[in-house]
């Protein structure tokens, strides 16, 4: 055992690596042979691990389809909402998007093949993204100085949603910087139109 390292930290480390064991081998399992056509077993085999350990890690396949994008969605949600006092909403979305889009990966890249892959899958994305970002409304509605059921805020919430859904669809051979140039400055002239003021 390596120096400081306890039983605990080796017992969550290997944790780590089959849950991401499990994650890679579906990804790649969605990917060619679609979503649907996918069982648990296949996905157990391909990982090397039992049936029932896919299923103490994850309570069911749109689970693990979904595991890396319920986790960015996460840390996108506490980005905005532990923003300091003078940075905007639009600022923390566009420094959370700079981070995610400079990650190059294996996992980032085999999720985009998946996406791809299954319509049905996409669609769920599309909702997940909808309501990580209304949960994400009160930056919003702050910075506009409006309720978050206001029609504004709820405006500015879909449209952020709709502008990071195109981000993550986006093509890997497109400039990112130049992709999320144009998304935010579409945001920033959006949010400036809804407050009444010149962008």
């Amino acid at each position: 055992m390596l120096p400081g390292m306890t039983t605990e930290s080796l017992r969550e480390r290997g944790k780590a690596r089959r849950r991401a064991a499990i994650t890679r081998a579906a990804f790649e399992l969605f990917a060619e042979r679609g979503f649907g056509a996918t069982t648990i077993a296949d996905v157990a085999a391909a990982a090397e691990v039992s049936p029932r350990t896919v299923t103490l890690y994850f309570r069911s396949k749109q689970d693990i389809a979904f595991a890396t994008f319920d986790a960015s969605l996460l840390s996108l949600t506490e980005a905005l909402r532990s923003r300091a006092p003078e940075e905007s909403a639009v600022e923390a979305l566009t420094q959370w998007l700079r981070g995610r889009m400079a990650c190059d990966d294996e996992l980032d890249a085999l999720g985009h093949l998946m996406f791809e892959a299954n319509p049905e899958l996409r669609a769920v994305r599309t909702s997940r993204m909808a309501d990580a970002m209304r949960e994400g409304a009160q930056a919003i509605a702050a910075d506009l100085g409006e309720s978050p059921e206001g029609f504004g805020p709820r405006l500015a919430t879909a449209a952020a949603a709709a502008v990071v859904t195109e981000l993550f669809e986006s093509p890997p051979d497109t400039d990112p910087e130049e992709a999320l140039a144009k998304a935010m400055a579409f945001l920033s002239g959006g949010m400036a139109a809804i407050a009444g003021r010149e962008s």
